[in-house]
């Protein structure tokens, strides 16, 4: 076996055993690009060794995907796919768990009508909402990995040579997954009890609310009483561990809603819907989005803000030291899952329930009650570098450094 084969054999190992977590007699869906097919083959067959019951694979394509928004008749984008949406609360429902395995081009979208692009935003989450608050009351078990596609690898690494592009990014994508390390299992439960540390911190002192200072940025976010902060694993409704992102850096938790006040700016570009939104400032008032701008892609920014009232709000805080390995691998890969975990980030749009105690029990109303964000979207940005200070801020008033020049100070 090839070295790239053996780390390919331990990345489909590590999807299946930590990231989804298949347990005998459980059906696991694949959800993943045509690119993704010889790493999606080894899932299924590592899914089958570890006992799963059936293993279902749906695939998309790039090129079919464009050729909808290009040419498909207009109102067809308002059409809801409740089918879809339908399938998926049935198979959770009965205890599925879901792997996405992505590599769509970043640029996918670029040029498409921004009104058939905002449809279908709408439609899609309207008819995922029940499912997107499953997800995140951690009733079933989930996980997102990535493989390469010539587009995106191009993209990533554009003064590499073509024919050595995939390769490229291959090799990155193992190193921060900790697959080039002999034993990934084992570097794993490492990294996630490391991560755990920084959250049991957190969590003790309940902070009041951060106050972040950077070149553009000068944000003050408060917490909801009762918040909780959460590092790589999570448990779901049957008690079992799981790894929502492989690779993940961050220790993270909900804000209060209308607790977010002051401007943060962009320090990495943000692939959204298929375009490229770059160099962009956001302004918050109690909570709300009220100003935006970009050097690159500001329409789709508004769009985005604009889908529903709970997208003018912050739904996810996530801490990452600029020191983190994807940080320092100095490589922009234009894609949230990696470019997230190399930078302190937040969410537009939606909140976590498990970020609350006892929030995975409550319902949308109660959850906004209590002071967390619902919405039909929730899209990570990145706001952290070598230049951020950020301060944690008691009850009581004590003032703590947490991050200091984009690193943890505690």
């Amino acid at each position: 076996m090839s070295d790239f084969q053996e780390k390919l054999h331990k990345y489909a190992e590590l999807a299946v055993k930590v990231g989804v977590n298949v347990q005998p007699g459980q059906t696991l869906v694949v959800n993943s690009t045509l690119d993704g097919a010889e790493l999606v083959r080894l899932i299924v067959q590592k899914a089958y060794e570890a006992g799963a019951r059936t293993v279902k694979v749906n695939w998309s394509d790039d090129t079919v995907t464009r050729l909808r928004y290009q040419l498909a008749a207009e109102d067809s984008f308002l059409d809801e796919p409740k089918w879809y949406a339908g399938e998926l609360l049935e198979l959770v429902e009965n205890g599925a768990a879901i792997l996405h395995v992505i590599s769509s081009d970043p640029d996918l979208l670029k040029g498409v009508s921004s009104e058939r692009l905002t449809n279908h935003q709408k439609t899609y989450g309207k008819a995922m909402s029940k499912f997107r608050q499953y997800q995140q009351a951690d009733k079933f078990s989930w996980s997102i990995v990535a493989v390469p596609s010539e587009a995106w690898a191009a993209k990533v690494f554009p003064d590499v040579p073509a024919d050595q592009q995939i390769d490229k990014l291959w090799e990155a994508i193992f190193r921060t997954v900790r697959v080039d390390q002999p034993n990934t299992i084992s570097a794993w439960e490492e990294h996630i009890a490391n991560l755990n540390q920084k959250s049991e911190y957190l969590n003790n002192k309940n902070f009041k609310k951060l106050h972040y200072i950077a070149p553009g940025t000068d944000l003050t976010i408060e917490l909801p009483e009762g918040h909780l902060w959460v590092a790589a694993d999570s448990v779901n409704e049957q008690g079992h561990t799981f790894l929502a992102n492989l690779p993940t850096e961050e220790v993270f938790t909900a804000p209060l809603r209308t607790g977010v006040n002051g401007t943060v700016s962009s320090t990495k570009p943000l692939s959204h819907s298929g375009n490229i939104i770059d160099e962009f400032t956001i302004t918050f008032e109690q909570g709300r989005i009220v100003d935006v701008k970009a050097k690159q892609g500001e329409e789709t920014l508004k769009q985005l803000v604009e889908l529903d009232e709970g997208s003018h709000y912050l739904g996810e805080v996530a801490l990452v030291p600029h020191g983190s390995p994807i940080s320092q691998s100095n490589i922009l890969f234009y894609n949230t899952l990696f470019d997230e975990n190399a930078s302190n980030h937040l969410a537009i749009g939606s909140a976590y329930a498990f970020n609350l105690k006892d929030g995975k029990g409550l319902s949308q109303e109660q959850l906004l009650e209590r002071g967390l964000n619902t919405s039909i979207t929730h899209v990570d940005f990145m706001v952290g570098s070598g230049e951020m200070d950020i301060f944690g801020i008691t009850a009581d008033g004590e003032k703590i450094q947490l991050f200091h020049k984009g690193n943890w100070a505690i």
